[in-house]
């Protein structure tokens, strides 16, 4: 009778958590629009990537000490319960992913986007019963990963996949209105999100699909790159004061994009994940992989999706050119594969292809993601899904948590 009510009241609140996020998600991608386009109209902003770098780190080391974990502090309440998520969170991680964009910083969105849509659930939802609390909290992360992207289904499983299943399957049913209802209000709101190409209808033959094995083990080998770096640069540069951290960090990105020439490897990256579409791009997989690791390793605010979607199409669009692939679909698979084997979730990231680029791509994506996700073992960019939980003392009772 308890599952029954939490699952009602769940229901209910679920589409007003998904006009909230759904609002805030849609105020972002346009502020996230704006800088871009004010970065691209006055490029020596990149240059002062380090100075904004050392403000961020500031503002999180006065201010954020409670909230720097980001989607892994979201996961770890999610599982255990315990203190309310600050509501600072929402504009920290808002403004702190604005300001990566506009100076360059290789960053992504689908981080902010988590957690503002945890943070602002959770006004609601630390007041109910535990178990009703992680429904809500799992509502509000698809509401932010569907609406950020345009992909509700996506979202919905990916809010499942996100916390290593560990929420009962009825998380699914409020996740669903939660992710649609987000959607649904960011488009309304005028947000248009990135069209991609619809992928050719090729069949899965016994010989495509070793082709697709070679591309799924290159996923991995890159995804576990980029985990392993990322973590590793975190953790050497950890006794170092955070705003000299960043100052660092963007000062080697301002470095990077003097010697590489070129400004496509900075910020989200949009524009050459639509061109591996279309042609291959050498190597452009491993400059944005080298970008990002040094962006998100020195504590850089925003998240790590586009730009593992920008290493994914790029290395798949070129991976699949050479093993006689049709480039489009191949870049697909490639944008989807990488960040569902360093997230842990296949399943989420093959429904967003086909939300994305169309039905065709189905049979192909979900191998690669599967097994790509099977070969990095138990690794990940959110490291607190292989965190072992038990309950938090203060999830008791609710009584307890005020």
């Amino acid at each position: 009778m308890a599952r029954a009510k939490n699952l009602a009241l769940a229901l209910a609140l679920a589409a007003p958590i998904g006009v909230a996020s759904g609002a805030a998600s849609a105020l972002f991608l346009f502020l996230l629009e704006e800088v871009t386009e004010l970065r691209l109209a006055h490029e020596w902003l990149v240059w002062l990537l380090p100075l904004g770098g050392a403000g961020v780190g500031f503002a999180y080391q006065r201010w954020g000490a409670n909230v720097k974990r980001g989607a892994n502090l979201v996961i770890d309440t999610i599982r255990q319960g315990g203190a309310q998520l600050p509501f600072r969170m929402s504009p920290m991680v808002l403004v702190g992913t604005l300001l990566t964009h506009v100076f360059g910083g290789s960053g992504g969105r689908e981080g902010t986007a988590v957690q503002i849509g945890a943070s602002l659930t959770d006004v609601v939802a630390f007041r109910q019963s535990p178990e009703l609390r992680k429904l809500l909290l799992t509502a509000g992360v698809a509401a932010g990963f569907g609406s950020v992207f345009g992909t509700p289904l996506a979202g919905a499983v990916f809010s499942l996949e996100f916390i290593a299943f560990d929420v009962l399957l009825e998380a699914l049913l409020p996740s669903l209105v939660a992710a649609f209802v987000g959607d649904w209000t960011t488009r309304h709101l005028g947000i248009a999100h990135t069209a991609y190409p619809q992928v050719p209808a090729v069949d899965l033959t016994f010989s495509l699909a070793w082709k697709w094995l070679l591309l799924a083990q290159a996923a991995a080998i890159v995804a576990v790159l980029f985990v392993e770096s990322t973590h590793r640069l975190k953790a050497r540069l950890e006794p170092i004061a955070q705003p000299l951290r960043m100052a660092l960090g963007g000062a080697v990105v301002v470095a990077l994009w003097r010697i590489c020439g070129t400004s496509d490897y900075l910020g989200l990256g949009v524009p050459g994940i639509v061109r591996s579409f279309s042609e291959p791009l050498p190597f452009a997989w491993a400059w944005k992989l080298v970008f990002t690791i040094v962006t998100i390793g020195t504590g850089f605010i925003g998240g790590e999706v586009t730009p593992l979607f920008f290493i994914g199409a790029t290395l798949g669009s070129s991976l699949g050119s050479a093993l006689g692939l049709p480039v489009p679909l191949a870049a697909g698979v490639g944008l989807s594969a990488v960040f569902a084997a360093a997230a842990k979730a296949p399943f989420a990231l093959a429904i967003m292809a086909v939300e994305l680029l169309g039905l065709p791509i189905l049979p192909h994506v979900l191998l690669v993601c599967v097994v790509a996700s099977m070969l990095t073992g138990r690794r990940s960019i959110y490291p607190s899904q292989f965190t072992v939980t038990s309950p938090h003392p203060s999830a008791a009772t609710p009584a307890s948590r005020r």
